[in-house]
């Protein structure tokens, strides 16, 4: 029986990026943020500047190749070859399904566009932020939900869980990382509005 190699030069090279993409995020929250910002606010910044830069980098290339490419399984190139290592966990991601890349297409267009909205916010001091916030990390939840939900229900038939890397790292970490800090965020900043809600009422009640 032959050996399946886990751990790959192309696993390799696309944490790499991901760490990467981190490092870039975090540069940008030193350069853009002031020095008096929080550490909430600095952690915010941070995870809005990499989720942007994932959607429109990682995941604009795999709307790229579907599209265009017709596959990521009959593309070239790094993102092709990227897309096709996450596609040993998840073979919707080498095929082009149409839910999935419909999905995407809405993560890239809008998601995207919308954490560079809410960094501008955040720059410039603006509290409003915090319902752009919450409305982003909704629609973030719901993607993950319609991406795996109707895949369990449907018995997994795409899903490969053969060995920790495609099930731990693969499915399990760098999806549901857009899961638990969205819902964090969600709850900060509805701490942020429900404070300023109250007290409105409460001036206007004086």
């Amino acid at each position: 029986m032959a050996t399946v190699e886990i751990f790959t030069a192309t696993s390799a090279y696309s944490l790499g990026a991901t760490v990467a993409i981190l490092g870039v995020a975090w540069a940008l929250s030193k350069t853009c943020l002031p020095k008096t910002a929080s550490a909430t606010e600095q952690f915010t910044f941070i995870w809005l500047a990499f989720d942007a830069l994932i959607h429109f980098i990682l995941e604009g290339s795999f709307v790229y190749l579907s599209l265009f490419g017709r596959t990521v399984f009959t593309s070239q190139g790094p993102f092709a070859a990227l897309w096709s290592e996450y596609a040993k966990a998840d073979i919707r991601w080498g095929n082009a399904d149409a839910t999935v890349v419909a999905l995407e297409i809405l993560t890239v267009l809008g998601a995207g566009p919308l954490c560079c909205f809410i960094l501008y916010q955040m720059v410039n001091g603006d509290a409003a932020r915090h319902y752009w916030i919450i409305v982003l990390c909704t629609a973030e939840i719901y993607g993950g939900w319609m991406t795996f939900v109707p895949e369990w229900l449907t018995g997994s038939p795409n899903l490969v869980t053969s060995n920790w890397m495609y099930t731990w790292v693969y499915l399990f970490f760098f999806n549901t990382l857009w899961v638990w800090i969205p819902l964090w965020l969600m709850y900060d900043s509805y701490k942020h509005v429900a404070f300023s809600l109250r007290l409105s009422v409460a001036i206007k009640t004086e």
